[in-house]
């Protein structure tokens, strides 16, 4: 029974990788497609590569990587809002894209994390009296903001899919 080990080991190794590849690309499509978690799916992918008996990553390595994934999560959602800030977006128009943020992830996705923080920052800067003008600036900071988001998981995105490979191969 023991001849088969090997060879069990080896078709489970197959099998992570396989399955980390796929999270690899999910991941690097989920970058650009709002509906898929991109840096989680790499993430996902690396810890797969890990878990054979091939590669495995320190935990410093794998700490780092995670950490740097919650961080691109937390910057994804938050530079629609900083962006609209940064336009010259008042209170009132970055309640309205966080409303925005959190009203088109839930009930319009995908789509909706890109609209429903533009449409939140121009509805709060029209309910805070600026005219269309100002308000719509304000959106375009939060479609910047969301640009930015999106780069970000790009590059972290292809940095983890270059680790992989590079463990891999």
């Amino acid at each position: 029974m023991s001849s088969f080990k090997p060879l069990q080991t080896k078709r489970m190794d197959i099998l992570l990788i396989v399955l980390g590849s796929i999270c690899m690309l999910a991941g690097l499509a989920g970058a650009v497609l709002p509906v898929l978690p991109a840096s989680p799916l790499n993430y996902l992918g690396i810890i797969l590569l890990h878990l054979t008996t091939r590669v495995q990553f320190s935990g410093k390595q794998l700490f780092f990587w995670a950490a740097l994934v919650v961080l691109v999560q937390v910057f994804d959602y938050l530079t629609p809002i900083l962006g609209a800030k940064r336009f010259g977006g008042s209170k009132q128009g970055i309640w309205g894209c966080s409303i925005g943020v959190v009203v088109g992830m839930f009930f319009f996705p995908p789509l909706g994390l890109i609209v429903g923080p533009i449409v939140g920052a121009i509805v709060g800067e029209m309910i805070a009296g600026k005219q269309s003008g100002a308000a719509l600036r304000a959106g375009l900071g939060s479609f910047f903001g969301f640009l930015l988001g999106t780069v970000s998981k790009l590059v972290v995105s292809f940095y983890l899919i270059y680790q992989f490979v590079v463990a891999l191969f």
